[in-house]
């Protein structure tokens, strides 16, 4: 499905945006202005914003844990200021300040995030089941990466997708390594996608780097599910530049990635590739890039102020029990 102009200046400008947040955050950690810990996007960028920024504000998302799901939430229309406040524990913050990373846009059809790895499997079904009986072309984009595949609820997710045809789209995104683990040790065939034949689901590999060639297949399969047609699996290869979260080893396996390596990684830059892409085919000027960088950053610097600039929670022992399930019983 090719690409219009429109849309890819839709992703080139959704981006950018993930491009510098994910910055701004990661410096936010090493200097000791944020809540928890943060998994850094530099490289894995692209695949997240392909797969969210088609969808409808309808649409049910469960976003990828790298850069914190933001390619994925920005590229569906969530105001990312939220998310920032709640990474640095404020009052503002999407889940008032209590949950360090941990996302809930409901309005937009992003409900959770676990620290349990494969924990989307089983409500995607769910919210695929409820999309089908409500007959309203409502699609469900799972986004999880290579590692969670071993788990054996993302078997029977895709099972039960593909035996009652629900508007799932399984995006796999590759980096090839589940915290230090090597995908190539803990996968007995190269591309995970190909366990989609054993449930008579379509599925598509895509370069993970280039964000138009992924989007074009996250278009193809957000329509087929539109349609009726039942769940895709697409599997996005794409690389993490970082280490899996700021301050852990950067390792394969038990081995250190080297800067040769690292710098070989590099040369594969999503941000680097799309602008490649848009000043060769002609969809921006030089000046329209750097109006996109401005207004980006523009974007992030505000919601950096606006996190900074709100208030700490004052929690009382009351206010946490309401966000507890509780059954009366004395503590």
């Amino acid at each position: 499905m090719a690409l219009t102009k429109k849309q890819k200046k839709l992703l080139f400008t959704n981006l950018i945006r993930s491009h510098l947040f994910d910055e701004m955050v990661s410096k936010r950690m090493v200097s000791g202005r944020l809540v928890g810990f943060y998994h850094p996007g530099d490289g894995h960028l692209a695949p997240g914003v392909a797969a969210a920024s088609f969808l409808q504000k309808s649409d049910y998302l469960s976003p990828h844990h790298r850069a914190h799901g933001m390619p994925h939430m920005l590229s569906k229309g969530i105001d990312m200021k939220y998310y920032i406040a709640e990474h640095t524990g404020k009052e503002t913050g999407c889940c008032a300040g209590r949950s360090s990373f941990h996302f809930c846009f409901p309005e937009h059809g992003v409900f959770l995030m676990s620290g349990f790895i494969g924990y989307n499997f089983a409500p995607v079904v769910g919210l695929g089941w409820a999309a089908k009986q409500r007959g309203n072309q409502q699609v469900v984009m799972n986004c999880s990466g290579d590692g969670s595949y071993n788990e054996g609820r993302a078997h029977e997710a895709l099972l039960m997708a593909a035996n009652w045809r629900l508007p799932v789209v399984f995006f796999c995104e590759n980096n090839g390594m589940a915290i230090f683990a090597d995908a190539n040790e803990m996968h007995p065939t190269p591309h995970i996608s190909s366990m989609a034949k054993a449930y008579d689901m379509p599925s598509e590999i895509v370069d993970g780097q280039d964000v138009f060639a992924s989007a074009e297949a996250a278009l193809k399969a957000i329509k087929r599910a539109r349609e009726g047609k039942g769940p895709t699996f697409i599997e996005a290869k794409t690389i993490r530049f970082r280490e899996h979260d700021i301050g852990t080893p950067d390792l394969l396996g038990s081995a250190p990635r080297t800067k040769k390596q690292i710098d070989q990684l590099r040369a594969r830059d999503p941000v680097e590739i799309a602008t490649r892409h848009v000043r060769e085919k002609g969809i921006f000027s030089e000046d329209e890039i750097a109006a996109i960088y401005e207004a980006a950053q523009a974007e992030v610097e505000a919601a950096e102020k606006f996190a900074d600039d709100s208030p700490i929670p004052d929690v009382t022992e009351a206010d946490l029990m309401k966000q507890v399930f509780y059954n009366g019983a004395d503590v």
